[in-house]
């Protein structure tokens, strides 16, 4: 018998430290930063995960192949959007051709190839006419796309995307937002692969923080 209870007692002991080891398996100021000033959520009733990139950067592109898949298979209570980062003259134009193509209803269907024929046909896509030609072969209107890309609604989305870029207060791109309050930086988190198993951490860490705070 009292074998038995040592037995009993190494083993609740063990998934004591397997639960603590889950909890504490990723650390603040380590794997990934608090904002001092959490941001504004666009859907108070998700838990929000805003990638922030550009199409210029090449870690971005060697992001994608990991990323796309993992937030296709994001849960019901999980929003994904992306922030494009605004820090130059080319990332402007990456910038405004992310949000003109949002607004357009064809990103999806160019959102690789544009990365693609950056990083892998190294075509200079980095003005809006040469981006524009670029386009035509995905079947956007040459006409439609500079309306739009210099239309006001997507100069004050240009702005708002700087703006919340600058509050992200990331040292690079991809970086990671979870929920406006946590960023993630591949720095940080040792890998691309391995930021998204802190994001996966941290929606969780969201997940039980809104689950207690409904509770009271």
């Amino acid at each position: 018998m009292r074998f038995l209870a040592i037995i009993i007692a190494i083993v609740g002991m063990s998934a004591t430290s397997a639960a603590v080891a889950e909890d504490y398996e990723f650390e603040e100021g380590t794997h990934y930063a608090a904002l001092e000033i959490p941001i504004k959520l666009r859907n108070p009733g998700k838990i929000e995960v805003a990638e922030y990139f550009s199409y210029g950067c090449p870690h971005c592109y060697q992001f994608e192949p990991l990323i796309g898949p993992w937030h296709d298979d994001l849960p019901a209570d999980v929003e994904f959007s992306r922030t494009p980062a605004v820090w130059n003259r080319d990332y402007q134009v990456y910038a405004q051709t992310y949000l003109t193509l949002e607004s357009l209803g064809v990103l999806e269907q160019v959102h690789v190839p544009i990365f693609n024929a950056i990083h892998n046909e190294r075509k200079r896509l980095n003005t809006p006419a040469e981006m524009a030609k670029f386009l035509v072969g995905y079947g956007v209107d040459p006409e439609d796309f500079a309306k739009t890309y210099n239309s006001f609604g997507i100069r004050a989305a240009l702005q708002q995307a700087d703006s919340k870029g600058r509050a992200y207060r990331s040292s690079g791109v991809p970086a990671l937002v979870i929920n406006g309050r946590y960023r993630i930086e591949g720095s940080m988190a040792g890998s691309n692969a391995n930021m998204l198993r802190v994001a996966d951490f941290l929606i969780e860490k969201e997940r039980r923080r809104l689950a207690a705070a409904a509770g009271n």
